[in-house]
């Protein structure tokens, strides 16, 4: 055989046979490819080394066989995903301290694996930017976990970037999970043991939602079932009574023959008798009415009784509409002043929320699996090299739920001044980091056309003042951001708030159950609702000629509603004003100085799954 004149194919055929040995899997094939690189069944894709052989190269290249070798030793592939969690960021965080273990391993049962893997994860890391990240907001959990669980299981330093990384979250994590760091180095041996030690990890993350059905549960209950299923085997046979009831028949069959007769006449006499009832729905006597058209449908689906005089003025309409773009630019510069103290607080919130929400794609796809559908972005390297096997993919489902958050913003007159800035703080603070979460954002607002009236008012003046007409006024609803418009297109739209002479009466009532309305109407899975308001609803024109708590008792009604449907979750930030009289999951601000502090804390636990935390973090007066 001719001697290769590339100088890289003796480094390259040396690490693979150092690479087999220290898999303990001769038979292991290794290939150099652009691909990822990775393991599959008994295939491992390492870097391609150019002829230059560069310092990194090869040093990538070492480190990447090294812990692919490890992985393929230490890892058994039934007992992983006996435990892997369904869920994206459960999965991931439980990946990424699997492959930690058996870094970890390697490193205590030969040294000289760990420096090589310090070269390729320091060389993955400041691939993705870790070094330049100061945010935890930004760092991965997942990737800060597993570098966390290297370094205390190998007592080594990580390199620069990773440990940029790993700092930012440390101290939370050794927080939340302290018990289980302490039992880390008498489990790494055993990996059944130490992926039990995973999941109980991630769920002092706050991600226990995502790891679905215990296996150990599971595997109990399936022998219990088992357990009485044989039990049951052993009982005599149920059948006893039938058979002592078919001897009865053959012993007496004229009674068994008069008992059918009678049970034949009733069923003949039921259908009779259900005839004769449809007939009666049905057929109208010669020269009878016809039937009057059914009754109209009640303006409210939360109150039958609730009264409307006039519905023709109300209006729904986008920001954008009620003023030029140059105004909205204008009023918008005025709000992003009152902003500017406020810019660590959003990357302080986004990191609470983060652990709370979980809205991912449905759907994500598994590559270089042995069956599946032919990976076509792979053949290339068939072409290249016709020894390398071909690639697949398959489609998976998740069972992450999709989110879609709606803020609905009292425009009231009362909200004039400081209140309605920190309304629009809210809004501009909360979507941009339920933004960065993934998690789509609609921004609503409500007011009426006109004080003490309209045009509505006009008309019941003109018809001679009916009493109880009901409400008397012309609604407002503002639409400051659809879901599906994308943040920067919106932004503008929220300075909206700061126009003079926007902010009129308010009808909760309606507006709740309008944006109830319009996310019924949306297809993500988790819908939230949160109403930042000042207190009760006041329209003088509509409480000057109806009783005092006619519009407080449809808000009451409506909250009432949404809450016994459960099809979306309702919270509430008052402003300025306690609103728990109304809303059980509510919060109250009254300074802008709060957002930067208890804000923070406490609209992260409005998302909390735990009714006993919110209760905490909140003091709602009812934790349900």
């Amino acid at each position: 055989m001719a001697q290769s004149d590339n100088p890289a194919d003796a480094f390259k055929k040396a690490l693979s046979e150092a690479t087999k040995v220290m898999a303990d899997d001769p038979d292991l094939s290794i290939n150099y490819t652009v691909d990822p690189s990775g393991l599959s069944g008994d295939t491992m894709r390492l870097p391609q080394i150019s002829r230059r052989m560069t310092k990194q190269e090869v040093l990538v290249a070492r480190g990447t066989a090294d812990a692919l070798a490890l992985k393929h030793k230490y890892h058994d592939v039934g007992v992983h995903q006996r435990y892997a969690p369904p869920g994206d960021m459960a999965r991931d965080l439980y990946e990424a301290m699997e492959t930690a273990r058996c870094e970890a391993m390697g490193a205590r049962d030969m040294p000289g694996t760990a420096g090589n893997i310090d070269a390729k994860i320091e060389s993955d890391a400041q691939r993705r930017g870790y070094d330049q990240i100061k945010e935890p907001s930004e760092a991965p959990l997942s990737k800060a976990a597993g570098y966390l669980i290297r370094h205390l299981a190998t007592d080594r330093d990580m390199p620069p970037s990773a440990a940029n990384v790993m700092e930012l979250w440390r101290g939370y994590i050794e927080g939340q999970a302290a018990e289980c760091l302490e039992d880390l180095n008498t489990l790494l041996h055993d990996q059944g043991a130490f992926a039990k030690l995973a999941r109980q990890l991630i769920t002092d993350l706050g991600y226990g939602d995502q790891l679905g059905e215990d296996p150990d549960e599971m595997e109990d209950d399936a022998q219990d079932d088992a357990q009485e299923a044989e039990d049951d085997e052993s009982e005599p046979d149920s059948s006893g009574q039938d058979d002592s009831d078919e001897e009865q028949a053959e012993a007496n069959p004229e009674q068994s023959q008069d008992e059918t007769q009678d049970a034949q006449q009733a069923t003949v006499s039921m259908d009779d008798m259900a005839d004769q009832e449809m007939g009666d729905e049905t057929e109208l006597p010669e020269g009878e009415a016809p039937l009057e058209p059914p009754a109209p449908q009640p303006v409210s689906a939360a109150d039958p009784d609730y009264q409307v005089f006039e519905t023709e003025h109300d209006e729904e309409i986008l920001a954008e509409e009620l003023a030029e773009p140059i105004e909205l630019e204008r009023l918008r510069a005025y709000l992003d002043q009152q902003l500017e103290p406020l810019k660590g607080a959003v990357s302080r919130l986004a990191n609470k929320l983060q652990r709370r929400l979980q809205a991912q794609q449905n759907r994500s796809w598994e590559f270089d699996r042995e069956e599946g559908i032919l990976d076509a972005g792979r053949l290339a390297r068939v072409v290249a090299n016709p020894t390398t096997p071909l690639s697949f993919k398959v489609e998976k489902d998740t069972e992450f739920r999709d989110t879609v958050v709606t803020l609905l913003l009292d425009n009231s007159g009362s909200m004039r001044g400081r209140p309605i800035s920190i309304a629009a703080i809210c809004a501009d603070v909360l979507a941009r980091t339920l933004e960065r979460c993934s998690v789509k954002v609609e921004i609503l607002g409500f007011t009426t056309r006109a004080w003490k009236g309209g045009l509505s008012r006009e008309k019941w003046l003109a018809e001679g003042r009916p009493q109880q007409p009901g409400r008397l006024n012309d609604l407002r609803h503002i639409i400051y951001k659809s879901a599906d418009a994308p943040w920067r297109r919106a932004r503008p739209n929220l300075g909206l708030m700061m126009k003079e002479g926007l902010l009129k009466e308010n009808i909760d009532g309606e507006a709740l159950e309008w944006a109830h309305r319009r996310m019924l109407a949306r297809p993500e899975a988790r819908k939230i609702l949160m109403v930042i308001s000042d207190g009760a609803p006041v329209d003088d024109s509509t409480l000057s000629v109806n009783p005092a708590s006619f519009l407080e008792k449809h808000l009451r009604d409506v909250i009432a509603m949404v809450e016994r449907r459960r099809a979306v979750e309702l919270l509430a930030i008052g402003i300025g004003h306690d609103v728990t009289r109304y809303y059980d999951r509510a919060v109250t601000i009254t300074d802008v100085e709060q957002l930067a502090g208890a804000m923070t804390e406490q609209l992260a636990a409005l998302f909390d799954s735990d009714p006993r935390a919110r209760a905490r973090v909140m003091g709602f007066k009812r934790a349900s």
